[in-house]
């Protein structure tokens, strides 16, 4: 069987039936009881499990994220929730110095089996300090994994993969596509944490993206068909890992890359994708990687200004055409 849900009600029914399995799976964060979360990710969690499994928490990220990594520590499973994932420097020792080295410095006697989910991204008006895009901080730091669904389904097969997995998660969740309906099974589809997807296929470019620019990515090589190019669409899905695989097997065969992210193009993931590119593919590559990504700067909040600073399709369009006639 299967339904149509929202993002957001895939996240919160993968929590639900986390939580119904496992009695070790908590979730804290703020105004995640009564309120059911800033964006509804918990509702109606609290009546359900009670309080002591769904921790409402005072407005402190670096404390509640502490009380879940000592949690993990002790067998727990918790799922933390910040309202934004540009929050994370409030609580960043507690991630990147504990929760992330617990593992390797205790020589693998202690475990943190923890999520940090977040929302992140552009495109509702948030200005600069609710819209960024963090995904090469968190990548940059070993010992975490680093998860960025694009749709419902795998945001929920995801999310359960991450809650039982014995390594911290970060699971970053596009506030954009939190409203978008799409088919998502009743049944149980567990999605393993590392491995890219297809979402089209090609011939000419592969187009290396995630999160909300695989929509933006689709609708560009819906486009560029009509014009003879096949372009084709990778949703990396998990950052960290990286399915190096797929990305060789795509561009051994397009023999071009163009990387999408919705990150400031200076440093961003994208980044690290282009360099090892060209270290592992140089052999493979007929042309120069290229990259569409946010323009270096905050985020404004106004709404003109804003929608000028991240990647529209007509920007990967314009990218994947110069690529092909180099």
């Amino acid at each position: 069987m299967s339904g149509t849900t929202t993002m957001i009600g895939a996240i919160r029914d993968a929590i639900d039936e986390e939580m119904a399995r496992d009695d070790r799976v908590i979730m804290l964060g703020e105004d995640i009881g009564v309120m059911g979360g800033p964006f509804g990710s918990s509702r109606g969690l609290l009546e359900k499990y009670g309080p002591e499994r769904i921790i409402t928490t005072p407005i402190s990220e670096w404390g509640f994220t502490g009380i879940a990594v000592g949690a993990a520590m002790r067998g727990m499973r918790p799922v933390v929730e910040l309202m934004y994932n540009d929050f994370i420097s409030v609580c960043l020792d507690t991630i990147m110095n504990q929760a992330a080295k617990m593992h390797y410095m205790t020589g693998g006697q202690i475990n943190v089996p923890m999520v940090l989910r977040a929302p992140m991204g552009t495109g509702r008006r948030g200005a600069a300090q609710h819209s960024q895009n963090l995904e090469s901080f968190f990548a940059h730091i070993p010992g975490l994994k680093l998860i960025c669904p694009s749709n419902a389904k795998d945001a929920k097969g995801l999310l359960k993969s991450a809650i039982r997995d014995d390594d911290p998660v970060v699971f970053l969740e596009h506030k954009f596509l939190y409203p978008r309906k799409e088919p998502v099974s009743d049944s149980e589809e567990l999605i393993p944490i590392g491995k890219a997807a297809v979402r089209r296929a090609g011939r000419d470019v592969t187009i290396l993206t995630w999160s909300r620019q695989v929509n933006s990515s689709l609708e560009a090589a819906e486009a560029l068909e009509k014009e003879g190019i096949l372009a084709e669409v990778i949703d990396l899905r998990t950052l960290v890992p990286l399915d190096w695989e797929t990305i060789r097997e795509s561009v051994s065969r397009t023999h071009r890359v163009v990387i999408v992210e919705e990150d400031v193009k200076r440093c961003g993931f994208g980044a690290e994708l282009a360099a090892e590119a060209a270290d592992e593919l140089f052999d493979e590559l007929d042309a120069p990687v290229r990259r569409v990504a946010s323009l270096n700067t905050s985020v404004p909040f106004s709404a003109p200004l804003e929608d000028a600073v991240y990647p529209h399709p007509d920007q990967i369009e314009s990218a994947v055409k110069a690529l092909v006639e180099e």
